[in-house]
């Protein structure tokens, strides 16, 4: 079986990584993805999917995206349900990110031109989110 995204898209918002009670970093953010067509009034719609990123993942994207950032996003497709406090079940999709690449940096977004930090690196890959216990084999 195959699950695997790829989307190319706008962070929505600013992203803040949140820690886990054994202090596991996560981060919850939103991309916007414009569709290649347009409707029939001659308009681009956009797609708005939920994007989640764990560990050191987590910390990086917070620090180098930001509201407006163009991200590459490379996962999986999960589900998952809960109850909310009306007591009905929420069902939710959303993109558990494993890869991504920064397509411009949080200074481009920002349009700063009195910002003269030194670039920050293109692509983080997250290779070391699965230790040796997690495999199944």
């Amino acid at each position: 079986m195959i699950n695997r995204v790829t989307l190319i898209g706008r962070v929505t918002r600013d992203i803040e990584p949140k820690y886990t009670n054994n202090g596991t970093a996560v981060a919850s953010f939103s991309l916007a993805v414009e569709r290649d067509f347009k409707n029939q009034n001659g308009e681009k719609e956009t797609d708005f999917f939920n994007v989640v990123t764990w560990r050191k993942g987590a910390e990086i994207v917070a620090q180098y995206a930001g509201k407006g950032s163009l991200l590459a996003v490379e996962g999986r497709l999960e589900t998952r349900s809960y109850e909310n406090r009306d007591g009905q079940k929420v069902n939710v999709v959303e993109v558990n990110a494993d890869r991504f690449q920064f397509l411009d940096s949080k200074k481009d977004t920002q349009r700063d031109p009195f910002n003269q930090q030194q670039a920050q690196p293109k692509q983080e890959k997250q290779d070391d989110f699965i230790s040796d216990s997690d495999l199944p084999f």
